[in-house]
């Protein structure tokens, strides 16, 4: 079994910063891409960042120069350093992770965090 928990959403003013963490646990061999993506109410998920194992990030343009993507790679962890929030930012955010599980090392498994809300208010 391979879990991601997300932490760090809430509440801030349009101009505001937060930081969203997430942790991998579980059966884990390897972690290949690990990212964000958001859903806002009544619209598709989209992807927000990505990050590549060996730390190369992949911003949506609109975050670009505003959020920061992290990981390490030997807690199994991953960060979004977001500024200069706008309500448009306003969305539940989930973490995303390629995951190797070490029960089954031919297979690359697609996992999800459960989600954290942010809210910017105007």
């Amino acid at each position: 079994q391979v879990q991601l928990v997300e932490s760090g959403g809430g509440l801030v003013q349009a101009g505001g910063s937060l930081r969203l963490s997430c942790a991998a646990s579980g059966t884990i061999f390897r972690i290949h891409d690990m990212g964000w993506y958001r859903q806002a109410p009544g619209k598709q998920r989209e992807l927000v960042t990505t990050i590549s194992s060996g730390g190369r990030p992949n911003y949506a343009a609109s975050v670009k120069g505003r959020f920061t993507i992290s990981r390490d790679n030997t807690k199994n962890t991953m960060n979004l350093q977001m500024n200069s929030l706008k309500p448009d930012d306003t969305a539940v955010y989930y973490c995303n992770a390629e995951v190797i599980d070490g029960r089954r090392l031919d297979v690359v498994g697609d996992y999800w965090g459960q989600g954290t809300q942010v809210t910017v208010s105007s």
